[in-house]
């Protein structure tokens, strides 16, 4: 079926309280288990291409892109794409001619006042070329190999009035907020502050969407749904799948040489996996 603007399923998601989950994607077998294991639900999914994926592909967007593209449109489920963590405006620029139907627009690593100025120019422009844009206000952390900020530290939580300032002057649509998870966890230890999601909730009218959810029990992924995240982003949890599997493969079969064997076993573990994170998310309580 044709692609469905990200918008659109993270809104229907947040009006009956519940979340669309979106997996970053690196390769085509990437691809391809996220729309498996969607199907597999029966459930719509987004399709995320980070800026450091497409760094990871010698700087090209538009290859990964038309395959997700490509992919999408034969899946039996809905499926949205999104350009994830963009800080260059050269790619944010090369979103629409290459399929995206929303961008994150990452400028959180900037002072409050920097951040604001270049979220609301870019999300001038998104709009102008008919975009959905999300934006991330706090430190969510874990970046590029950056350490997370301590649960104290200033700014390492985002703040419901300075989020509610930030959305109404930036004219974004949605908003990642730092409420105690970390990108590229590879344990699932983190715990979200339940009581500032909810007032964060309180104070917006954009829909919210939780980041480095990999390193999130299933119980911290429902009670967050059930706070007001209408958008689930994951990446490592998927390469954590495929790398085992991959492992395991070749220790089992160490004369092993075509990447078929191997590869394809990673991509059933990740399918699984994709599968396993829509159900927690569908049971969450509306």
């Amino acid at each position: 079926m044709p692609l469905v603007p990200t918008g659109e399923l993270v809104s229907r998601a947040a009006t009956v309280r519940s979340a669309v989950a979106a997996f970053n994607v690196i390769t085509l077998e990437h691809i391809e288990a996220v729309i498996a294991g969607a199907e597999s639900a029966g459930s719509p999914v987004v399709l995320q291409v980070s800026e450091n994926a497409v760094k990871f592909r010698y700087g090209r967007l538009l290859p990964l892109a038309r395959a997700a593209v490509a992919a999408a449109e034969r899946a039996a489920v809905p499926v949205g794409l999104h350009l994830d963590h963009v800080q260059s405006d050269d790619l944010l620029r090369q979103a629409p001619g290459a399929g995206f139907g929303s961008v994150m627009y990452d400028a959180a690593r900037l002072p409050y006042t920097d951040n604001l100025a270049a979220t609301r120019a870019a999300a001038d422009w998104a709009h102008a070329q008919g975009l959905w844009i999300e934006a991330e206000l706090g430190q969510i952390g874990g970046k590029d190999g950056r350490p997370p900020l301590d649960a104290h530290a200033p700014g390492a939580r985002t703040d419901p009035g300075r989020a509610r300032d930030f959305v109404a002057r930036t004219g974004v649509d949605a908003l990642a907020v730092a409420v105690g998870s970390v990108h590229a966890m590879t344990t699932r230890t983190a715990v979200l502050d339940q009581g500032l999601l909810e007032r964060l909730s309180a104070a917006l009218t954009v829909p919210l969407v939780l980041h480095g959810s990999s390193g999130v029990p299933d119980e911290g992924l429902v009670a967050a749904v059930g706070g007001g995240i209408a958008k689930v982003n994951v990446g490592t949890a998927l390469n954590i799948a495929m790398t085992g599997a991959v492992r395991r493969f070749l220790a089992a079969h160490p004369e092993a040489v075509d990447s078929r064997k191997y590869l394809g076993v990673g991509r059933e573990a990740m399918a699984g996996e994709v599968a396993r994170i829509i159900g927690v998310l569908t049971r969450a309580p509306a």
